[in-house]
């Protein structure tokens, strides 16, 4: 027995070699597939930019063009860099802008041809990964220069105008008021657009578009929130939808610290068809193991729609997941943001003994992860003084059970969007909380035997017991039939489906040839 919990380590390691053997053929897949997602970013890499008139980025339509002329199965790195030697043009954008006038045409390679293609593509994309190697570098001087925060858990804020240049004087008054990192939140319904949108935004609704863009604008604001403050603030989008790849790929070239990056999440929350998300979301967490970004992955959704106490190991079967594809991408346990969140019913008996067992267990099966401790929204009623006290036992359950990074919870949640001073509010709590309470881990100890204990053992044998139902029957079925989120979610149904491909046997990706050889 181990830890404050006296987990067995031997069902610990069995939940670990079940979540493998669930894991394992989605893993196959994904190895065996490509999305036009994933072929984008391998040409954002390769140093395609920009949009046409409409709006639609160069590397949407030079993908389309190359599908259209040869398919997607053998990838489009080959056949566009064949192109640029054929047609003697220098540029890749160039190139995408002659294709969407009909003036180029596609064809796969052979031969000595194939061979040229091959050794310019993988030219141009390693010079993309040497920019994300150079915006890791650089994050690493700025985080020895300007040190860590003080505490942990780190404290994780949201910032949700819709205006870009509105984001940037909120993101730094929270900076100032205390937050560590700075998320901004996406617009509602980009996780369903097949594009990334070009430039600085001023339109969202409930969030900010994500562009590359309005990446470098925010970095750029908290870098001087840095100087100013003396302590390196992050800054957290999202690795989500139907462009995950490219937002990785973007987040790296733009030095993002942190991306929302859930395996599961786009498939049961947006109706994302679970094999265009698991090919995906593979290629992104290899894209962000490079860059050194921490992935946020998305636990807490789930409580949102199933209930906290019922379905508690299901969360704790995602997190075991998480780690693994994870891992198998390339991340370290130090980015692992696994998620979960404080969302039991407060009229619950013992709720908060229950909210105090599993996040200890969550805690205590992966320790050296940053785990992200999400606050209570689903019973938030309107009523901001018992919000306000709910956020505070959430706090406390943060700091007595060693959590990474704590998102700040509003008492105005499901109410407004926060205004500043809402923000200011919660801010004062969590500050009072950890200047108050912040080693209370190292103290809190629960009895053995006892209520936590218990419930802990039993939320990790039930997670057990799915996992080995779930590699009975694959963890693709297991997502059909509503085993996570009660939402059933088939693998030949969803969004994305038409962008998915089977390799051909001459296909080729240069950005994952270079991103494995190296991890």
């Amino acid at each position: 027995m181990t830890g404050k919990l006296g987990l067995d380590p031997a069902l610990v390691a069995r939940a670990r070699e079940l979540a493998r053997r669930a894991g394992q053929p989605v893993v196959d897949l994904a190895r065996s597939h490509t999305t036009v997602s994933v072929e984008r970013a391998v040409l954002r890499l390769a140093g395609v930019t920009g949009a046409d008139p409409d709006g639609i980025p160069w590397v949407n339509r030079l993908v389309d063009a190359v599908v259209a002329d040869v398919g997607l199965g053998h990838g489009v790195a080959l056949p566009v860099f064949d192109a640029l030697a054929r047609e003697q043009i220098g540029d890749v954008t160039l190139l995408a802008q002659k294709a969407a006038a009909g003036s180029v045409r596609f064809s796969q390679p052979t031969g000595k041809a194939a061979t040229a293609a091959r050794r310019a593509a993988r030219k141009a994309v390693a010079a993309g990964v040497r920019q994300i190697d150079r915006r890791r570098a650089e994050r690493d001087r700025l985080v020895k220069r300007y040190g860590d925060p003080k505490q942990r858990p780190w404290i994780y804020l949201i910032v949700a105008t819709g205006d870009i240049y509105e984001d940037i004087p909120q993101a730094q008054a929270a900076a100032r008021a205390g937050a560590d990192i700075i998320a901004v939140i996406r617009s509602t319904g980009q996780s369903l657009l097949d594009y990334v949108p070009e430039g600085a935004t001023r339109e969202g609704f409930a969030g900010t578009y994500a562009t590359q863009e309005n990446f470098r604008l925010m970095r750029a604001a908290l870098d001087e929130s840095s100087r100013e403050l003396g302590r390196y603030v992050r800054l957290t989008n999202y690795a989500s939808g139907l462009c995950m790849p490219e937002m990785a790929t973007l987040a790296g070239l733009e030095r993002l610290d942190m991306m929302l990056n859930d395996s599961m999440y786009g498939i049961l929350f947006r109706d994302i068809n679970p094999i265009r998300t698991f090919v995906d979301q593979r290629f992104s967490r290899q894209v962000h193991a490079r860059a050194g970004i921490i992935i946020n992955t998305g636990e807490d959704n789930y409580l949102t729609t199933a209930d906290a106490v019922d379905e508690a190991h299901t969360v704790t079967v995602s997190q075991l997941l998480n780690e693994y594809f994870a891992h198998e991408a390339g991340l370290a346990d130090w980015q692992l943001g696994l998620g979960h969140a404080f969302e039991i019913n407060p009229d619950v008996p013992e709720s908060f003994r229950l909210e105090l067992a599993h996040a200890l267990l969550a805690r205590e099966l992966f320790p050296d992860a940053p785990l992200k401790w999400m606050p209570p929204t689903k019973h938030m009623t309107g009523d901001v003084f018992r919000g306000n006290l709910l956020d505070g036992f959430f706090n406390l359950v943060g700091t007595m059970t060693g959590q990474g990074i704590l998102l700040v919870g509003m008492m105005t949640e499901a109410v407004v969007t926060p205004w500043l001073s809402d923000r200011d509010i919660a801010l004062q709590n969590v500050r009072y909380v950890l200047g108050a309470a912040g080693g209370l881990h190292e103290d809190f100890v629960p009895a053995p035997g006892g209520f936590i204990q218990q419930r802990a053992h039993r939320v990790l044998g039930e997670a057990v017991d799915l996992l080995d139902r779930i590699g009975d029957q694959s963890l693709l079925t297991a997502i059909a039939e509503g085993t996570f989120g009660i939402m059933k979610r088939p693998a030949d149904r969803g969004k994305g489906l038409d962008g998915v491909a089977k390799h051909e046997a001459d296909y080729y990706n240069p950005a994952t040839d270079i991103l494995e050889q190296t991890a």
